[in-house]
């Protein structure tokens, strides 16, 4: 949790002089060269005659007729535009990827075609951010135009995917399409007005219509302006499409186009004239400094850039003809500065510069460079106009800079969004000036909470399972599966639900292929649970080759004789107890009695031949092993154990079809000895056997250990009353260990049994016995390339007992009670090894933490467990597993041994190609689990799911599961952390999520300025997420936490299933001041950053290991007075916070806390605070969209960074 965690920032995010990313946007427009001419850039696409053609219509023609636009899947095209606007990296005609004239090329879903030319696309709405959701203001690539003037914008379509308008004269090329109409447009409703927008400040209406410079001189657009090239939008996405004219009007001269390898303006991949920091190309007259861009933001035309409101804002509405359309002449003018320099030296800064936009004042001066934006979206202009020029006045920026006022297209004033504007000079601390700025509006990019809404909307409700491939609702969503014949995915969940047919294909792509198994995972209200299936003596009926059990996805033949397994293509025997006749179809007649004919998941009855030397289980049975030195017993933990003792053993787990709990129950006691008591039934009083040679432990009591809680009630509540008495007055400080785990684990052997020891344990062991250990805290490690000497057990002893453990089928799960270092790096290997985990009240006492550890314990004993499991994954011939990440052991290659696994805990394993795959046939995986159940039943379950195979990478793209990946990666980064220093593990992340991008930006987007960030639309997040998992305490935590804080992190990774990974990335922000008593639902959460903060508000923060409520100090009376009973909330005690008042609010706050808490698998500690109490540094450590107090970067600025990295990989 600390909030420093994480030491310097990497130097990716250290704040930089920007500079190609200055570009802005993608490539600056290029310089217009000195005949006027505006650059070519963008449109390279276009053959060039078009292209002068398009040029011609001159923004304000209509477009006439439109055509329609063909979306390939959706691509996130984030265009982020805003957003990254000034991503835009590096810059021009595409980085890397040359420009390639095409005119027209579907573009990737979401991105508007171009469009073709001489026709305008009919507008599509495609709301960037999320096909289906719900109309954000959409993000406009285009915008990399400020924004054209009315009619060029109308004409340009404005959409922000760039369709050209509706009835845009046959001819006339498409304008670029940048700035945003205001057509609504179905899901994208480009429309966007900025007094609709919360937080958005309106914009004043312009003072006249053609602003005057202060000289009263009209301005001519600046360089890029209309005319000006198109430049490539926020994230480069490129404004204008390919093919669109960006000559100005007027403009005869011949465009330049870009071809591929003609210098001209720019070459592909070179911003036009300037590159970063490279003198403007010769011939053309610089119009900016070396290295600025040219004057509109690198990349987008000023005038045009801003787009209005990048995000699809209209402009504000425009002033008829002031604005925009008056334009034209301004434009035409502009002509003039097309390729003389401006005056001042900035870009934009003509002296005619497009009129203000409506509300711009011409006037005003934008906010300085580096102030803070206003609103802060984008778009917005503040009172620049957007993305036009710096109004005469108004640009008093930063001389050099680019005026755009905002600098993203459409950005707020942006005052140079940090980031993104072209370095002017000076401008190596953009960082800083930013943080309250807002580069690219948050609230444009993607983020889970609009995911997961518009999920639940779209495939919320019945999940049937019956094909091959299905990509499941996300695990946030309520769904309820129809299991008919796969997998239920709270089971079995694929990172891929397609698979690439081969091994390069997949390496490529650079995705993970791995499952994530839950095989004991609660099912939700209204599925079944998997039906058990007996073949008495017969046994399970499995494949003779591979040993593949019996399931749908085998096929009988020869008359119902014999039956083919899909995984290994032999065929085998039919047992003669189970022939039956097929039908006319080749289906068993009997096929729809047949769990295991019919479902991904069921059980089978194991005859002896699955249990240990060929004889049943005995009944498992839980063991409380608990430290009663000084430490417990003045913390008070032992009174408390002992008192609750009896209601937790209410709580033991009760098999499917039985009644009650069949667990046996047993009780020992340390400190530097070990204590085993006598419970049976039929004793008066419990006895206690004290074994005082901890060198060599063994077992003492052969009979009367382990009891049935029912039976011996009477005696176990007599032992509880006993152990607070027998060991009050203790001054025993030095503990044992490793002997009392021994204890445990020879009382299950003695009894033949499998089962859990639950260790309550609050000190180092430094007595004089086997697992003795020393004190090697140095937290200054932590973050540095030595961590892993200290995150790596300090002897191999506690490992080896783990083995042990596993070889009786005993789990450990450890209850820590540490007031200073206990090494949970050491003894954690202990529960690791066995399946369990590790449990930490730091500083406990019993009248603060006491009901969480009970509710901790409850959950615990309370949930489906396996004892003595052994897993094994079975895949079809050409793929095979070859690396698991969780809480395990493994002797050797295949089997995944568990002493326990229960519902909470998954195991990621990662499937590597050793074949191609026949793309025609599915990938069938199954996974077996042989285990002996809470009753002593030894039984197996059986997971099946069968996966499409493909041979393109689009497809590929379509059907990833974005939470199975990151677990994976998250389990697969913890396990790197023993070996690698922290640096090499997190640059390999943000490598990875680089590659991914890159591919599909690479092979399933038409070709587009580099300038653009195109996300596919099942992997949004994947950037916010990447930078989640970053800024994660188990990956990043530095000197400000503990050593133990640190290793329980990363075992609570390790052993987290899907459900738990979610929100323990990204927190769950929940606002409660403004619930309403009625309500039973959890309130809607928002983004976790502090722009959702309002000061008036009270807010739940929770991510399943910590819950800080948030109290703002302008809290309203009523608020505090009818949940706390005090007047104000200095009144309140923060230490010893509790919700005492009975009024209906109260109860509504305590029921979503309740309600909290039972979806999570651990009881959170609650955290009260106060805005501006002294813990808020630890409540903003996990906002995580935030820059993080160590510096580390924020969502926005990372985005930028992933985009850089694409773009590099592009190139």
């Amino acid at each position: 949790m600390n909030p420093n965690m994480y030491g310097p920032p990497p130097t990716q995010f250290q704040p930089q002089p920007l500079q190609p990313q200055q570009q802005q946007y993608a490539a600056p427009p290029p310089v217009a060269a000195p005949g006027g001419w505006p650059p070519q850039q963008q449109q390279q696409s276009q053959p060039p005659q078009q292209q002068q053609q398009q040029q011609q219509p001159q923004y304000g023609a209509p477009p006439t007729s439109s055509a329609p636009q063909t979306y390939l899947n959706g691509n996130y095209q984030q265009q982020l535009a805003t957003s990254m606007g000034g991503l835009n990296m590096g810059g021009g005609g595409g980085g890397g990827v040359p420009a390639l004239k095409i005119a027209q090329q579907q573009p990737p879903l979401g991105q508007a075609p171009p469009p073709t030319a001489g026709q305008g696309a009919p507008p599509t709405g495609f709301n960037q951010f999320n096909s289906n959701s719900a109309p954000l203001p959409p993000t406009n690539n285009n915008n990399a135009f400020a924004a054209p003037p009315p009619s060029a914008r109308e004409a340009a379509g404005g959409y922000a995917n760039g369709p050209t308008p509706v009835g845009a004269p046959a001819g006339a090329p498409p304008p670029p399409t940048s700035t945003p109409q205001s057509v609504a447009s179905g899901i994208n409703q480009m429309s966007l007005n900025s007094g609709h927008l919360a937080g958005l400040p309106h914009m004043p209406p312009p003072k006249s219509a053609t602003p005057q410079n202060a000289a009263g001189a009209v301005p001519p657009p600046p360089l890029g302006a209309p005319g000006a090239q198109p430049a490539a939008g926020p994230f480069g996405v490129s404004t204008s499409r390919p093919g669109q004219p960006l000559l100005p009007p007027g403009a005869g001269a011949p465009p330049t186009f870009t071809q591929a390898g003609l210098p001209p303006q720019s070459q592909p991949g070179l911003p036009p004239m300037q590159q970063a920091g490279l003198p403007q190309q010769s011939g053309l007259p610089s119009m900016q400094q070396p290295g600025l861009p040219p004057q509109s933001q690198a990349g987008l035309p000023p005038p045009l850039q801003q787009s209005a409101n990048s995000f699809g804002a209209p402009q504000q509405q425009q002033q008829p003809g002031a604005q925009f359309g008056a334009p034209q002449q301004q434009q035409q003018q502009s002509a003039a500065s097309f390729g003389a320099p401006q005056p001042g030296g900035f870009p934009g800064s003509y002296p005619g510069g497009p009129p203000p936009l409506p509300g711009q004042q011409s006037a005003a001066p934008p906010p300085q460079f580096g102030a803070p934006q206003t609103a802060g979206y984008p778009g917005q202009q503040q009172p620049a106009a957007p993305g036009y020029p710096p109004q005469p006045g108004q640009q008093p920026g930063a001389p050099g800079y680019p005026p755009q006022p905002g600098g993203y297209p459409g950005q707020p004033g942006q005052q140079q969004r940090p980031g993104f504007n072209p370095p002017m000079p000076g401008a190596g601390n953009m960082y800083q000036q930013a943080p309250q700025q807002r580069r690219l509006d948050p609230d444009q990019m993607p983020n889970p909470i609009q995911v997961m809404i518009e999920n639940q909307r779209l495939a919320g409700g019945p999940f049937v399972t019956n094909q091959p491939g299905l990509l499941p609702p996300l695990v946030t969503t309520k769904f309820v599966v129809h299991d008919q014949g796969n997998s239920s995915p709270r089971f079995l969940r694929s990172s891929l639900y397609c698979i690439p047919n081969t091994g390069d294909l997949l390496k490529t792509t650079a995705l993970p292929l791995t499952l994530n198994i839950s095989p004991l995972a609660r099912t939700a209200e209204g599925e079944l649970e998997p039906p058990i299936v007996n073949f008495g003596d017969m046994g399970p009926i499995r494949c003779n080759r591979c040993k593949a059990y019996m399931s749908p996805n085998m096929q009988f033949v020869d008359a119902g004789r014999r039956f083919q397994c899909l995984m290994c293509k032999v065929s085998s025997e039919v047992h003669p107890d189970y022939y039956q006749h097929l039908d006319h179809t080749g289906q068993r007649v009997d096929k729809h009695e047949r769990p295991e004919l019919l479902l991904g998941t069921y059980e089978f009855l194991a005859t002896k031949d699955y249990c240990r030397n060929n004889v049943q289980p005995e009944v498992p049975a839980f063991i409380f092993i608990i430290d009663v030195s000084y430490n417990t017993v003045k913390s008070g933990l032992v009174h408390l154990l002992c008192a609750q003792i009896k209601n937790i053993l209410k709580h033991l787990p009760v098999d499917q079809g039985q009644d009650k709990s069949k667990v046996r129950v047993g009780f020992i006691t340390y400190n530097s000895t070990v204590h085993f008591y006598n419970i049976k039934s039929n004793l008066a009083q419990p006895q206690m056997m004290v074994v005082g040679d901890v060198q060599e432990m063994f077992m003492p009591l052969l009979d009367g250990f382990l009891c049935d809680p029912e039976e011996s009630a009477a005696v176990i509540d007599a032992l509880m009353e006993e152990i607070p008495r027998m060991f009050a007055d203790t001054k025993e400080t030095e503990t044992i260990l490793y002997p009392a785990i021994q204890a445990g684990l020879e009382a299950l052997k003695a009894s033949n049994a499998s089962g859990k020891l639950l260790v309550f344990n609050s000190t180092l062991p430094i007595a004089e016995a086997p697992g003795k250990l020393k004190n090697r805290d140095d937290r200054k490690l932590l973050g540095t390339d030595k961590e892993k000497t200290v995150l790596t057990p300090q002897t191999t002893a506690y490992n080896t007992l783990g083995q042990e453990c596993v070889q009786q089928g005993c789990s450990v799960d450890f209850f820590v009670f540490n007031n200073a270092y206990i090494d949970i790096a050491t003894i954690g290997q202990v529960a690791r090894l066995t399946g369990g985990e590790v449990y930490k009240y730091t500083y406990f006492q019993a009248d603060v933490d006491g009901q969480r550890l009970i509710e901790d314990i409850i959950k615990n004993v309370s949930r489906p467990i396996a004892f003595d499991a052994v897993m094994r994954v079975r895949t079809s011939a050409g793929i095979r597993p070859t690396e698991f990440f969780g809480h395990f052991f493994m002797s050797n290659t295949t089997d995944v041994e568990l002493a326990s696994i229960d519902a909470t805990k998954s195991i990621s394993i990662e499937i590597k190609h050793d074949d191609k795959l026949p793309p025609e046939e599915n990938v069938y995986v199954q996974v077996a689990l042989l285990y002996t159940s809470c009753s002593g039943q030894r039984r197996l379950r059986v997971l099946n799911l069968a996966l499409r195979v493909t041979t393109t990478i689009a497809d590929v793209f379509k059907s990833c599961d974005l939470d199975a990946i990151m677990l994976f990666f998250a389990k697969q980064a913890c396990f790197k952390l023993m070996e690698h220093s922290p640096k090499q593990v997190k640059d390999n992340l943000i490598h990875r999520s680089a590659q991914i991008l890159a591919c599909y930006r690479k092979h399933c987007t038409s070709p587009t300025s580099a300038g653009q960030l195109i996300l596919p639309e099942c992997l949004k997040l994947l950037p916010l997420y990447a930078s989640c998992l970053l800024k994660n305490d188990a990956i990043s935590g530095g000197s400000d936490m503990t050593l133990d804080d640190r290793s329980f992190v990363i075992q609570f990774v390790l052993s987290m299933d899907l459900n738990m990974s979610v929100n323990y990335l990204y927190p769950r922000f929940i606002p409660i001041h403004n619930v309403s008593p009625e309500e039973t639902e959890l309130p809607t959460p928002v983004r976790c950053t502090h722009e959702k903060i309002t000061e008036d508000g009270a807010y739940i923060l929770e991510n399943g290991v910590h819950l800080f409520i948030w109290l703002g100090q302008s809290l309203s009376q009523n608020f505090v007075q009818s949940v706390f009973g005090v007047q104000g909330l200095q009144q309140l005690a923060l230490e010893r916070f509790n919700i005492t008042a009975e009024t209906p609010l109260a109860r509504r706050i305590t029921d979503i806390l309740e309600q909290i808490m039972h979806e999570r698998t651990r009881y959170m500690r609650i955290t009260w605070l106060r805005q501006n109490d002294k813990l808020e540094s630890v409540f903003r450590h996990f906002l995580i969209e935030d820059r993080g107090t160590d510096g580390s970067a924020s969502y926005v600025d990372f985005l930028c960074h992933m985009h850089k990295e694409i773009k590099d990989l592009l190139s």
